[in-house]
């Protein structure tokens, strides 16, 4: 029986001016939720407390998502053998949960104020929610330029994108506010706030989850994969497969191959090189540990 391990290891290591960048992000960020909530204190417009809650939620998911960069970036030690990278998803995790519970909170003031209405201040909201949509428009670029392939600024991004539209939502509602009087608009802002965080919460929870769980990655399907590994030359068999990802990126597989054709140990190397090459080729496995069992020994397992 022969045991096999084939580690890639890669690390993506992001430039440090780009750390810089979202820690600038996270300081707007900051300032403009105090400006917002005493905004909304003063004018009375709970929409204005609304998109400084979700800007507040922000600057923590910047925060966060530098603090998993960091730690994501460490290489693999005698500790964490496959490296540090899945620190983003338990961050994208932490985020995500942070989203739902400040969308649920929103909703509640939101229902709360339907039966408690009160005057309130449009030229304040349009002011401040002006400002606040640049620099939504700002940070939700910078976070965006680092998205691609990152479910933890993925996330980080929607939350700019989302604090966009609020902020648009909040102008909408002070020039209502201003023109006709309309305070309910208010409130109708702040329900579609919070509904659109929630939505936006729930949407990702699952693919963070399943990572998190070393589910399957999506698009592969284990009966493909045993089947093309044993329609190869002098592999009969297959099974203990295991398949997860290891993080957002790679991918990792470890089985059992009974081949009848392994003499030497040059043969036995010949079959496991066309296996990895079928692995990395076909489906973008990356890390494979193989054990390989002749058909005349009686396996235990």
């Amino acid at each position: 029986m022969a045991h096999n391990h084939s580690h890639g290891h890669h690390h993506h290591h992001s430039p440090d001016s780009s750390d810089s960048l979202l820690y600038g992000a996270i300081s707007i960020n900051l300032i403009l939720t105090v400006a917002q909530f005493v905004g909304g204190i003063v004018s009375g417009s709970l929409s204005l407390i609304a998109d400084a809650l979700h800007n507040l939620s922000d600057a923590a998911s910047l925060g966060i998502a530098i603090f998993a960069r960091k730690i994501g970036r460490k290489p693999a030690d005698d500790i964490n053998t496959f490296g540090y990278k899945r620190a983003e998803v338990i961050a994208a995790l932490i985020n995500l949960t942070l989203l739902i519970t400040i969308s649920l909170y929103l909703i509640y003031e939101a229902i709360w104020r339907i039966y408690n209405p009160i005057e309130i201040s449009g030229w304040i909201i349009v002011i401040i929610a002006g400002v606040a949509l640049v620099i939504d428009l700002i940070t939700a670029l910078i976070t965006h330029s680092m998205s691609k392939n990152n479910m933890n600024m993925k996330a980080a991004f929607l939350h700019n994108l989302s604090d966009a539209f609020a902020s648009i939502g909040v102008i909408a509602a002070g020039s209502l506010i201003i023109l006709y009087q309309w305070y309910w608009v208010d409130t109708a802002v702040t329900l579609a706030i919070g509904g659109f965080i929630l939505y936006q919460g729930f949407l990702m929870l699952p693919k963070t989850i399943h990572l998190l769980m070393e589910g399957a990655p999506e698009g592969i399907s284990l009966e493909e994969v045993k089947m093309k590994l044993e329609a190869l030359h002098d592999v009969i068999d297959v099974h203990h497969i295991h398949l997860w990802s290891i993080d957002e990126n790679r991918i990792a597989l470890e089985a059992h191959v009974v081949t009848n054709n392994a003499n030497t140990l040059k043969e036995l190397e010949f079959i496991k090189a066309s296996i990895k090459s079928l692995l990395a080729s076909e489906f973008n496995i990356s890390h494979s540990t193989l054990e390989f069992e002749d058909p005349s020994v009686e396996h235990c397992d």
